[in-house]
């Protein structure tokens, strides 16, 4: 009680008398005396002898003798944070405001002031005091003439209970403060909440858009893609290009294995892969064969990527087709083969020439010779008509080499079929039935019609002897158009219009394995002294040579079909007719014969000069060029061959003598051709070109034309090759 006393002991006296004054004075400021007997009293009445202990005295007691003063002092004390606990107040004060009146007053200054009304009976009625102060547990009514002890209990009540409203109100102030900061708390807390609430909604918003466009990405990805289990294997999901490339349908893939649909005809293909993929964690580009619904085996890339989805741990395996790819390259190694095949032909064809031309020419000396035996006659008849047949066979390696000369001319295709068909019928069997079907309205190409007659009766005996038992074989012609798409699937092809001629026979066919040899030279499936080889070469030589190409398609048993497309307009220039040859005429000009291969060089001479002429020799450029600046006589013709081994080449040798002799004219001769010599044609525009192996007419017609000035201009290099210059009938007698 006295440690709730020292809270706030300071108690107001209101009442216009001084004896009051001292009355108060006494009770609350002297309690020791008023109530030490009492009180040890009963102490010893209840506990027997006690110790005697003293009763504080420390309430703080002001004075006012009315109501003014009262509400002055309030406010003071107010102001100086000292304010009074409570007040005694005397209803009765004849001087300015009464009890009541300064009651209500001073509640109005403070309003938890504790006043205590001091009245007698006659004074106010509690329903009057009521109406005019109002119901308050701060108000209490002392009765007059009043007790001490009931004083000082009300000072020690009132006392403490403005202290525990002052307790109250600043724990309810803390509490509120608290609560208020609590609020505020929650509040940025629940702005956190909010805020991170609406991230989340946007990332969740991000995150379905950014799965979206995965998926739109997956789906619609050109590449075939597929996700399966990484413990079974069990396909989760597939894209679209996985779904055509396989032929399956969704329903028939998700939850299945590949191994259960047999896409992997070699499952020990599959574990190697997915040992390689638990060791690095990835696998990129392992080449392998799938199988897909329809049954054709493929070739492709596969990868595989660890990913990880709602199903678990999986397995993303990419697939890229490369059997397009691997044709193509197959295509190009085979085109390269065939082209170094083409060379090698090429020079083969030169050291022939070389030495057919030797065996031509003494054979058709000899046989110009007056009173010869008949039967040397006949004997030097069959070595020239053998050494024909073997220039035959180089003629044909130079077709399969694209090296010899055409005589193109525009001309059309069902028109030359026609024409051929009636020589088509007797070389092929009873047994053969030919049927032609030819588009109408075919345009007309520019091609020689003698190397594609060549090319249709090789194809049809190729095709005969591949029905030995009877068939049928069909010719027939179309018109196509050509695409960049197609050309990526077929390296030889090219773009545009193009004729095709196609021949189809029902004989015992090919495997790939044969097929992919069939254009090599001396390649042949027939029995020995059946074939040469060199039909399907001469025929490929041939369509390359007109700008075209070869396509074949067979099966063991299921017959094989050839088809040759030719370009319209593939040969810019015609050639000139033949034209039927002149009587042969000598001269006795000087001729400077260069040649390297001593026996041509022999029998050139012999032949020249037994026309009249006089001779030069040299055996190479070098000697040429001494032997010319070493005579002053007159040299009027060179006839050289193109390719030497001097280090000089025919050219250069007729560039340095032309610079010296203006007037001299020139023949340049080659066992190659000019493409193979490395010479374009129109790079012969100071002289005619003579291909060996020739005759001796012919030798002797174009040394006379070229001394007399009747070569036409040397053509372009659009045109096979310069030998369009010399006499055409001569060259293919």
């Amino acid at each position: 009680m006295t440690e709730a006393l020292a809270e706030n002991r300071r108690i107001l006296v209101v009442d216009d008398n001084p004896a009051i004054h001292d009355d108060f004075q006494k009770i609350l400021c002297n309690q020791a005396s008023a109530t030490g007997s009492a009180l040890q009293a009963a102490e010893r009445a209840l506990f027997g002898d006690t110790t005697q202990s003293a009763v504080r005295t420390d309430y703080e007691l002001d004075f006012a003798h009315k109501g003014e003063d009262a509400l002055a002092m309030v406010e003071r004390a107010l102001q100086a944070s000292r304010p009074y606990a409570m007040t005694f107040v005397d209803v009765r004060m004849p001087n300015g405001w009464d009890g009541i009146e300064t009651s209500r007053r001073l509640w109005q200054a403070s309003p938890d002031l504790q006043i205590v009304l001091c009245t007698a009976y006659s004074d106010y009625a509690w329903k009057d005091i009521v109406r005019q102060l109002g119901t308050s547990d701060s108000l209490v009514i002392l009765k007059k003439p009043f007790d001490n002890v009931e004083v000082l209990q009300l000072a020690l009540s009132l006392t403490k209970k403005w202290w525990l409203t002052q307790q109250s109100r600043k724990k309810i102030e803390t509490q509120e403060s608290t609560i208020q900061e609590r609020t505020r708390d929650l509040e940025r807390s629940n702005e956190r909440l909010q805020h991170e609430i609406h991230e989340r909604r946007q990332w969740e918003a991000e995150l379905r858009e950014s799965e979206a466009r995965l998926s739109a990405a997956f789906h619609a990805s050109p590449v075939a893609i597929e996700i399966s289990t990484l413990a079974d294997g069990r396909f989760v999901d597939v894209n679209e290009a996985f779904l055509a490339w396989t032929g399956f349908t969704r329903q028939e893939l998700i939850g299945r294995t590949s191994l259960e649909l047999g896409l992997w005809p070699d499952q020990l293909a599959r574990e190697a892969i997915m040992l390689r993929f638990y060791k690095p964690g990835a696998v990129r580009n392992v080449q392998c064969r799938l199988r897909r619904k329809s049954g054709d085996l493929r070739d492709v890339l596969v990868s595989a990527e660890p990913v990880n989805l709602g199903a678990g741990s999986c397995v993303l395996f990419t697939l890229h087709d490369i059997s397009d790819r691997i044709q193509l390259e197959e295509q190009l190694r085979q085109a390269q083969k065939m082209e170094a095949v083409g060379q090698l032909a090429s020079g083969v064809a030169h050291d022939f020439n070389n030495m057919l031309t030797v065996i031509t020419g003494h054979a058709q000396v000899q046989l110009m010779t007056p009173g010869l035996d008949p039967n040397v006659a006949e004997s030097l008849r069959e070595i020239s008509e053998a050494a024909q047949a073997a220039a035959n066979v180089t003629r044909q390696l130079l077709a399969f080499s694209r090296r010899q000369v055409l005589q193109a001319k525009s001309l059309d295709l069902n028109a030359l079929l026609k024409g051929a068909s009636t020589l088509l019928r007797p070389v092929l069997e009873e047994n053969v039935e030919l049927v032609c079907r030819f588009a109408p309205s075919l345009p007309t190409i520019h091609a020689d019609s003698g190397l594609l007659e060549q090319v249709i009766m090789n194809l049809a005996l190729n095709a005969r002897d591949a029905m030995p038992n009877g068939g049928r074989l069909v010719v027939s012609t179309s018109m196509t158009d050509v695409d960049e798409r197609y050309v990526q699937m077929n390296r030889e092809a090219s773009t545009g219009s193009f004729v095709c001629l196609t021949v189809t026979d029902t004989g015992c066919g090919m495997d790939a394995v044969t097929m992919k040899r069939i254009f090599e030279p001396f390649f042949t499936t027939k029995e020995v002294g059946k074939g040469t080889g060199l039909g399907r070469s001469t025929v490929y030589g041939i369509v390359k040579q007109h700008r075209g190409w070869v396509e074949v398609s067979s099966l063991p048993r299921k017959g094989t079909t050839f088809r040759v497309l030719l370009p319209v307009g593939g040969v810019p220039r015609l050639a000139a007719e033949p034209v039927a040859p002149p009587p042969l005429r000598g001269g006795r000009e000087t001729i400077l014969v260069v040649e390297d291969e001593a026996r041509v060089r022999s029998l050139v001479r012999k032949i020249l000069e037994g026309q009249g002429y006089h001779v030069l020799e040299a055996a190479s450029g070098p000697e040429a060029l001494s032997l010319s600046y070493a005579t002053s006589q007159r040299i009027d013709l060179l006839l050289t061959d193109i390719v030497m081994p001097s280090g000089m080449s025919g050219q250069q040798v007729a560039a340095k003598l032309l610079a010296e002799r203006r007037a001299m004219k020139v023949v340049y001769s080659s066992g190659y051709s000019l493409g193979t010599a490395g010479k374009d044609p129109s790079a012969l525009k100071d002289g005619a070109y003579l291909q060996k192996p020739y005759r001796p007419e012919t030798l002797v017609r174009l040394v006379r034309d070229c001394l007399d000035g009747n070569l036409a201009a040397a053509p372009s290099a659009d045109e096979a090759t310069a030998a369009d210059l010399c006499y055409r009938a001569g060259l293919l007698q």
